[in-house]
């Protein structure tokens, strides 16, 4: 009987880690480059789109817009630039500082925005952006 029971779970997933970070689609049309996936993965991490967009804003220099989920950037900004800009967000302002665990809200503590982890209770400071 234990022997049909094991047969009858389902398998095992292939990865252990129960939080994956999305990928941004980026692609280079003519003078502009265009995230296709912007909102949702901004949705994948929790946050703000208005805070990635002023991180991008801030890092690239440039002008920007949200249309329809997607970012439209003035200029030519190509796929590995835009994945370490993202990497540098997350770091920043989704993994704990201390145990490295998505497990993240940003609260207000006297009027500094905080990066407080649900896992281990740790609170840092955040960057302003």
């Amino acid at each position: 009987m234990l022997n049909r029971l094991y047969s009858s779970l389902p398998e095992k997933s292939v990865s252990k880690e129960r939080f994956e970070v999305p990928k941004l689609e980026s692609r280079v049309q003519g003078k502009k480059t265009v995230i296709s996936n912007f909102s949702s993965a901004v949705k994948g991490v929790q946050r703000d789109e208005r805070q990635l967009y002023k991180f991008i804003a801030k890092e690239t220099a440039t002008a920007m817009s949200i249309e329809e989920g997607k970012l439209i950037m003035n200029g030519k900004f190509y796929p590995e630039m835009i994945d370490k800009m993202f990497s540098s967000y997350l770091k920043e302002y989704v993994f704990c500082h201390e145990c490295k665990k998505p497990d993240t809200n940003i609260v207000e503590n006297h009027g500094v925005k905080m990066l407080k982890c649900t896992a281990c209770g740790a609170l840092s400071a955040l960057k302003k952006i």
